[in-house]
């Protein structure tokens, strides 16, 4: 062979193992996940959205391929309570999202699809659609044994002051805060960065926990754990949170979560 087609091939085998080498550090693919809030006035709307949740939009989702949805209403101490319900949809990717989204057509659901303007089913929707970290790139089934209706899932948004100070309170969760979560058994179903929502630029979580009791119990163990002491003292994550939003939640009965 001539040194000028040793010189190629060589070329080409060095090519073939850099992109080798690359789909193989590639990170998995992050999860997308979807939150609609339905504002409600009324217990006839509430029991309206429950029976079309259940029947109908949750067994369309599992014949799209996607499961364990997600609802969730304010605990009853909330003065949102009976005026909300948090409805939580995961997606394997961006483009499963789309995908659904432009021919989901619910055949069970045709009483809330035809409702009357004089009789709407809902007062508002509010959707919020997130990336998951990098982290903790997919849900998670919360480990969970003690009575469904004592369980608390706990949502939190943290907005920043700008968008480089979000990346840097995303980035601080990827640096240690999430593993300091899974640690003292926080039970978290998502971590995400908000792509589109009214309170950009923010970051949501859900945690999950036997009963309010083991909530705050949880909470007080990380306000002194030493890994998070360090992590909240680090320079290079100052004046990263500028609001924080807290709802507790019960699931409903019919909660795949």
């Amino acid at each position: 062979m001539k040194t000028r087609d040793k010189l190629i091939v060589g070329f080409l085998l060095l090519c073939y193992f850099n992109i080798g080498q690359a789909f193989a550090q590639e990170k998995p693919e992050r999860s997308v996940f979807e939150i609609k809030i339905y504002h409600l006035s009324s217990a006839a709307q509430e029991a309206s959205i429950d029976q079309f949740l259940e029947s109908a939009y949750i067994p369309a989702m599992h014949q799209k391929g996607v499961e364990h949805v997600g609802v969730f209403k304010p605990v009853e101490t909330d003065s949102l309570s009976g005026k909300r319900i948090y409805v939580f949809t995961p997606y394997s990717n961006a483009q499963q999202f789309m995908n659904i989204a432009s021919v989901l057509h619910l055949e069970e659901g045709l009483n809330y699809q035809n409702a009357s303007h004089e009789n709407p089913p809902f007062d508002r929707i509010e959707t919020i659609l997130l990336k998951a970290f990098s982290d903790m790139p997919h849900y998670a089934i919360p480990q969970l044994n003690g009575p469904k209706e004592e369980r608390i899932y706990e949502l939190r948004s943290y907005e920043s002051p700008t968008e480089k100070l979000f990346h840097n309170k995303v980035e601080m969760f990827n640096s240690g805060e999430v593993e300091i979560f899974d640690r003292l058994g926080f039970n978290a179903l998502f971590y995400g960065e908000v792509v589109v929502g009214d309170k950009m630029p923010n970051l949501m979580y859900m945690t999950s926990f036997e009963n309010l009791e083991a909530e705050k119990a949880a909470w007080k163990s990380f306000g002194t754990d030493a890994g998070w002491v360090q992590l909240r003292d680090d320079p290079r994550f100052q004046n990263n949170v500028s609001h924080i939003d807290i709802t507790l939640l019960h699931p409903a009965s019919y909660s795949e979560l």
